[in-house]
This record gives C-alpha cells, sequence and structure tokens, in this order.
C-alpha cells in the first residue's frame, strides 16, 4: 500500500539539468557548435581555410569591425587574427564607420560575437539600389 517511485526509461537519463539520450547526445545544455561537432564529424560550415594567413574583414555582434591577417579558427568561428586595424565609429551617428582606425595587433575573436567574416581583398563597397535618396 506504499507509493513507488516509477524509474525513468533506461533510454533517458538526467545530466546537470539536460535530458540525455542512451548515445550520448545531449538534448540541452550544450552549444549547438558542439553538437554539429559530434554529429558532423568534426566539419565546419565555413571553409576559413583558404583565407589563412590573407587579410580579412570581420564584423561583430556590437557593431565593431576590424580588419586582419586570419591566423587560425575552429569549427565554431572562434578566430585569431593578426595585425588587425579596429575601424572607430563616427561619434555623431554610431551606425557609421569612420575613416579613422586604432591598430589592435593580435585578437583572439569569440565566434559567437561574429557576425560576418568576408576577404578584404577582392570586395568594394557598392551603391544600394533598395535605398531611398
Amino acid at each position: 500500500q506504499g507509493s513507488s517511485v516509477v524509474p525513468p526509461p533506461s533510454s533517458l537519463r538526467f545530466a546537470r539539468g539536460a535530458a540525455v539520450l542512451a548515445k550520448g547526445i545531449c538534448l540541452a545544455g550544450r552549444s549547438p557548435g558542439a553538437m554539429a561537432k559530434k554529429e558532423g564529424g568534426g566539419k565546419s560550415v565555413l571553409d576559413l581555410e583558404r583565407y589563412l594567413n590573407q587579410p580579412v574583414k570581420v564584423k561583430f555582434s556590437g557593431g565593431r569591425e576590424v580588419k586582419g591577417i586570419l591566423k587560425g579558427h575552429d569549427a565554431v568561428a572562434n578566430l585569431v587574427l593578426d595585425d588587425v586595424q579596429e575601424y572607430l565609429r563616427d561619434p555623431e551617428d554610431p551606425y557609421k564607420v569612420a575613416d579613422e582606425t586604432r591598430s589592435l595587433g593580435l585578437v583572439v575573436a569569440r565566434g559567437a560575437s561574429v557576425m560576418l567574416i568576408c576577404p578584404a581583398d577582392g570586395t568594394e563597397e557598392i551603391a544600394n539600389p533598395f535605398a531611398t535618396a
């Protein structure tokens, strides 16, 4: 006549607040990059290998923009940049990049804050055909 506790199915157990299948694939509590690495065999969607030791421009989620030599990266877009120049913002219009730069040297950028990576050579700015004057 006592109450009994039913254990969870053997294929489901809880570890650190995350549901984990018996195969060891975490459903919650891990970054998407870590899951993609396990499931995808360690390959990244980005092919940054061809840009190693070449100048790249990087835009970050906070609005900063830098240009530097790509020295290294990983599957979640953590970047190592050398000879980095940061493009400063216009003090009157924070959405506009000024012509001024400042030298940062060697930078290790966290992949979660990287929004855009593009080669610095071979790109040019064009007028927006959809902008109204």
